[in-house]
């Protein structure tokens, strides 16, 4: 008979495989105050919610107007239900997915992960440099230097400043920073939908009813892009590392945990959602960054802001700035867990039980995150960000395989912690979802 995690009230131990031994649920950590209870879900908000995101929120809107809100809030539960897997496998087993992964679902899987995690880190890292560095140009130019090159001296600057909170901060300053910044772009982006949008019973059409405005050359694809984008993607993996942070370890905890996502992707879902309906308020043909740019400018000429006017395109562009700052502080932050974990289990000659910012891989990963990426300063990335969006697209898909390979049945997992019926036959819906979108692809 299976168990039910939240009819126990504790047992000592979670089999995870012959040998494994889990987390006792006796170890339960003190009680926390409301920032370490919620933090972790915060941080997938600020973190998935980068310049990509904002754009390609407006952008779709500008295009297909609110008809797709829909698919921004079927984004953020898809995320969801994947990030509520990967933490339910490490609280039930103590491994993170990427060990448990690296450990039973082949030696291949080192190889491709390893590339993939590279690739993926420097294009999203010259991404998310070249929107700060762009923003930060616009609000505070530099006298004398043009608008290209004031984004190379403000990029540099960015990741610098991002390296230094890391090393130096800690945890907990990094997860107050990031709570600041994610609460000046959510009431700035929220504030400027309430007083440019008047038909709300086309809003919640827009909710409610799911259609794909097929009128439109690019109408599939832009849906389809906005389910699959929302939210956030190799970054998903780094809230195991970041529960890990704030005490997050057993299936006791798993409650919490899941009002924690609950609380993060709901966020994220009314932020996607409030870009859409900005963005169909506009008329504007530029695409990234420099949408959120121009888009600033004609909302402080737009006439139903009345006498907010004035003052809306240096709010907005605040609150842009403060999403792709908390976006970069993130990718920083926790995309060096991953290479530092990855290096452990698969090349270290002494493992260690808990992967910290203290170890030198980490160190030496954040490093090259913080310099190689610098390159594409001096590009315009148009092409690099249309190879991250593809990489980004893929990594959903692969992460479902590994949530029913780990979680469907009880090979890998004994006892509670594994997926229910329902849970399966979602990743199962999620992965056709995606092979019909790239058979659409491929056939335009």
């Amino acid at each position: 008979m299976r168990h039910d995690v939240f009819s126990q009230h504790r047992f000592d131990e979670i089999q995870v495989a012959p040998g494994k031994r889990g987390l006792a649920l006796s170890n339960i950590p003190p009680k926390k105050n409301l920032l370490a209870r919620f933090g972790p879900g915060i941080l997938v908000a600020a973190t998935g919610v980068g310049a990509g995101d904002l754009a390609a929120g407006a952008f779709a809107g500008n295009k297909l107007g609110t008809t797709i809100l829909w698919a921004v809030l079927l984004g953020a539960l898809l995320k969801f239900l994947l990030t509520e897997g990967l933490a339910r496998w490490q609280l039930a087993s103590g491994e993170t997915l990427l060990e448990g992964s690296l450990k039973r679902l082949g030696s291949i899987t080192k190889p491709i992960f390893l590339i993939y995690l590279v690739i993926w880190s420097f294009f999203v890292g010259s991404a998310l440099l070249n929107a700060n560095g762009l923003v930060a140009a616009t609000i505070f130019p530099i006298p004398g230097l043009e608008t290209a090159q004031s984004k190379i001296v403000y990029g540099i600057l960015h990741s610098l400043l991002a390296v230094l909170l890391v090393l130096r901060g800690g945890f907990k300053l990094f997860e107050k920073l990031m709570a600041v910044c994610i609460g000046i772009m959510f009431v700035v982006v929220l504030l400027t939908t309430v007083l440019i949008h008047d038909d709300w019973i086309g809003l919640l059409k827009g909710i409610a009813i799911p259609i794909i405005p097929t009128e439109h050359p690019e109408g599939v694809a832009w849906t389809i892009g906005l389910i699959g984008g929302v939210g956030g993607t190799v970054t998903i993996l780094c809230y195991g590392y970041w529960i890990r942070e704030s005490g997050e370890q057993s299936l006791e905890d798993l409650r919490g945990m899941r009002l924690d996502l609950g609380i993060g992707y709901t966020m994220t879902a009314l932020f996607g959602m409030a870009m859409v309906i900005i963005g169909s308020h506009v008329s504007n043909d530029a695409q990234n960054t420099a949408f959120l740019l121009k888009l600033s400018e004609q909302l402080s000429d737009n006439p139903t802001l009345g006498h907010w006017a004035p003052i809306m395109k240096w709010l907005f562009l605040f609150g842009t700035w403060s999403a792709v700052l908390s976006s970069l502080f993130g990718v920083w932050q926790s995309v060096p867990y991953l290479f530092a974990d990855f290096w452990n289990q698969s090349y270290a000659q002494q493992k260690v039980e808990k992967v910290t910012p203290a170890l030198k891989t980490y160190k030496l990963y954040l490093y090259a995150l913080a310099t190689l990426p610098v390159l594409g300063l001096f590009t315009k990335f148009e092409r690099a960000l249309k190879l991250y969006a593809v990489l980004g697209a893929c990594f959903v898909p692969m992460l479902a395989v590994i949530l029913l390979l780990l979680l469907g049945s009880n090979r890998y997992l004994k006892g509670a912690g594994r997926n229910h019926l329902l849970t399966n036959i979602a990743l199962v819906l999620c992965l056709l979802f995606f092979l019909v979108f790239a058979v659409i692809e491929l056939s335009a």
